[in-house]
């Protein structure tokens, strides 16, 4: 399976970002009255500060005590967290945790810090601040990092580019909150979802490219962090086309225009398009459910062994709901997917890398920046 070196150029989805506030040009004609730089904050998910029980333990705690990631009551999410998730899940998640340490720490956050150096190299007219919603740095610590650099606009670029309530709704969320305890609130702008845009396709496709060209892959697998069923359906503003119609997914529509499913979809379909793959070799699953509460399908870890039994034996595998790689990219995939593969009759699972530091991701984030600065 050979990859076009010239795939299609593709429509970005929209540049528009949304503000707290608006605000016109003071009569000096500078759009901060010649006081400071915007700030950027670059914010992804998190990570645990060290690959140890207690540590992963206080992560876990914070990211799943969020209503919404687990969007329960709180009674019920409360149990659920500590009577069934905390005594058991950090213990194993340190151990997978500690397969994929990095000697400078955790991948997501090595891979970050990269990201907001090249950024900051791109973009010399504003700050660059990393935070993760969960952990450290914090979103609290960003804001005032931006603060004390005497940023009064800031520009919001969630880490994650196909919308979920549970990820980048939390993420906008806490700016808002936390912005909002400052005395003096800074003005803010977000990037929107970049599910579909070039910035976005054209790296993972630059990356993606090389490695498609080494091997004659028989499949190529997109698989993307899963979300309860619930999730998308309250997406719907009008509740009667996500996981109602049969096709809900295949186009964007003002129904599904906030729809994760939708999203990754779309992502699915730029990307074979900048790659020029064929329509019967390729697929698309979510992994890293949690819980028995129906998730959305298919599911990554009985897709896998589903394509070695039909005769699949070299599969080639995206993550595209990540920019960086990390515990469910390198763990998940590249270690747990592949011995399910090859234990199911597969020869090669290849994980294709993440965007992380590469240059042709620092030059499309700084461009999806660019477009909302101030």
């Amino acid at each position: 399976m050979t990859p076009n070196n010239d795939g299609p150029q593709h429509t970005p989805p929209g540049s528009e970002g949304t503000a707290t506030h608006e605000t016109s040009a003071p009569a000096s004609g500078s759009p901060r009255g010649g006081f400071g730089k915007p700030g950027v904050l670059l914010v992804n998910l998190g990570t645990p500060d060290a690959p140890a029980t207690p540590e992963v333990r206080r992560y876990l705690r914070e990211f799943l005590s969020d209503p919404r990631v687990i969007d329960i009551n709180p009674v019920g999410r409360a149990a659920l967290l500590n009577l069934i998730i905390l005594p058991l899940r950090p213990r194993k998640s340190a151990s997978a945790y500690r397969e994929v340490w990095m000697e400078e720490g955790s991948p997501l956050l090595v891979h970050g810090k990269a990201l907001a150096a090249g950024v900051a190299e791109r973009l010399p007219e504003a700050e660059v601040v990393l935070a993760m919603r969960y952990g450290n740095p914090s979103i609290q610590a960003g804001i005032q990092a931006l603060a004390d650099r005497g940023c009064d606009e800031l520009v919001i670029m969630p880490l994650f580019p196909q919308y979920a309530s549970s990820s980048t709704g939390s993420a906008v969320e806490k700016v808002y909150q936390e912005a909002g305890k400052l005395w003096n609130t800074p003005f803010v702008r977000v990037v929107p979802p970049f599910y579909a845009d070039p910035a976005f396709v054209d790296a993972f496709a630059h990356v993606a490219r090389p490695i498609l060209s080494e091997r004659n892959y028989d499949h190529v697998l997109f698989s993307y962090h899963g979300v309860p069923e619930r999730h998308v359906t309250k997406s719907d503003p009008t509740g009667a086309h996500c996981k109602v119609k049969a096709d809900c997914c295949a186009t964007i529509t003002s129904a599904n225009r906030q729809c994760y499913s939708a999203h990754c979809y779309a992502t699915t379909r730029a990307i074979v398009a900048a790659l020029d793959l064929k329509p019967d070799e390729h697929s698309v699953a979510f992994q890293s459910r949690l819980g028995r509460t129906p998730w959305i399908r298919p599911y990554t870890d009985e897709v896998v062994p589903e394509l070695a039994k039909k005769g699949v034996k070299n599969l080639a595998v995206f993550c595209p709901s990540f920019v960086a790689d990390c515990l469910e990219t390198i763990e998940e995939i590249g270690m747990r997917a592949e011995e399910d593969f090859k234990e199911a009759g597969g020869e090669t699972l290849t994980l294709i890398p993440s965007l992380n530091g590469t240059e042709a991701w620092l030059d499309g984030a700084a461009d999806l920046i660019r477009r909302q600065l101030p």
